[in-house]
C-alpha cells in the first residue's frame, strides 16, 4: 500500500488547538484576539476583492472581442452578424 503524507503535515487536533488557544491568549491578551480577528478578515477581503479584479483584467486581456459596457456594466460582443 503506498502511504500518502500531508502536503503542510498533521493538522493539529482537538486537545492541540486547545494547546495553541491557551498559548495565544497568554501571548496577546483576552481582549486584543478579537481585534486581530478582525484585522485578518478585513486582509482578506481585501486578497480577495483585489484577486477579482486581477482575474478580470485577465480575462479580458484574453477575450478583446468582449467588452464590458462601463456605464451598465452588461457585456457585449463587438463582431455581431447581420444575418442573426
Amino acid at each position: 500500500m503506498v502511504e500518502m503524507i500531508p502536503l503542510f503535515g498533521p493538522i493539529p487536533g482537538g486537545m492541540e488547538m486547545m494547546v495553541i488557544l491557551l498559548i495565544a491568549v497568554l501571548l496577546f491578551g483576552a481582549n486584543k484576539i478579537p481585534k486581530l480577528a478582525r484585522s485578518t478578515g478585513e486582509a482578506m477581503g481585501e486578497f480577495k476583492k483585489g484577486r477579482q479584479e486581477i482575474e478580470e483584467e485577465l480575462n479580458e486581456m484574453q477575450d478583446p472581442e468582449i467588452e464590458a459596457d462601463a456605464d451598465t456594466g452588461v457585456e457585449t460582443e463587438t463582431n455581431v452578424d447581420a444575418d442573426a
